[in-house]
């Protein structure tokens, strides 16, 4: 896992995409740990299936007192994913790119993005987004990438850094559990079961 200065990823600013209000990164981690997923666009076929799959964790996360927030890098698409109902966290735009570049987010060429874009890790990812009637466009930047970063409560330390390599890499939903010392309900491919949670490291914090 790469090295993360978090005093300084912290001190960036991304804006709320439901009250427009202007926040640093760092507030989002203040009063609880968190879970930040880092789309590469909002009109990405692939990325709103990998939100979907992400928010099965929301209800053990919330039960945990974990926040789950998707961040995009510009407001291209927000609307429409917001209406699509792809994400069950917060969701807010770092416009300026500062948190990808901070990360370590890697940007492609023209020419290194279609064979990424063409790989079988997003062919099989877009049959499952399809198969669930989930659909994408081309709009906004294509050449961005994502990725993921868990923060304990209060910035006390990243319990997980993760960059993607291909636009269809997407960071189990076991290892987001383990991460964070909880045990989720539910597993990727698997609906969300409502059953009893444990909590090692949120819950005890208060």
């Amino acid at each position: 896992m790469a090295k993360v200065d978090l005093a300084k990823v912290g001190k960036n600013v991304v804006k709320s995409a439901d009250s427009g209000e202007n926040v640093e990164l760092q507030s989002l981690w203040q009063e609880q740990p968190v879970v930040l997923f880092f789309l590469r666009r909002f009109g990405c076929q692939v990325c709103r299936w990998m939100a979907s799959e992400i928010s099965k964790l929301e209800p053990d996360l919330r039960a945990c007192g974990v926040s789950l927030v998707g961040v995009g890098p510009e407001e291209v698409g927000l609307q429409e994913f917001k209406e699509g109902g792809f994400f069950k966290g917060s969701i807010y735009v770092d416009d300026q790119k500062r948190c990808y570049k901070d990360l370590g987010f890697k940007r492609y060429t023209a020419i290194s993005v279609v064979p990424a874009a063409l790989g079988k890790k997003v062919r099989d990812i877009s049959s499952k987004a399809s198969a669930e009637g989930i659909q994408g466009n081309f709009s906004g930047d294509l050449l961005q990438s994502g990725g993921m970063l868990v923060v304990a409560k209060g910035g006390e330390k990243v319990l997980l850094h993760f960059i993607q390599d291909s636009p269809g890499d997407l960071v189990p939903l076991e290892d987001i559990s383990k991460a964070l010392g909880i045990t989720a309900s539910v597993k990727a491919g698997q609906k969300p079961v409502v059953r009893h949670v444990i909590c090692s490291l949120s819950c005890s914090q208060g």
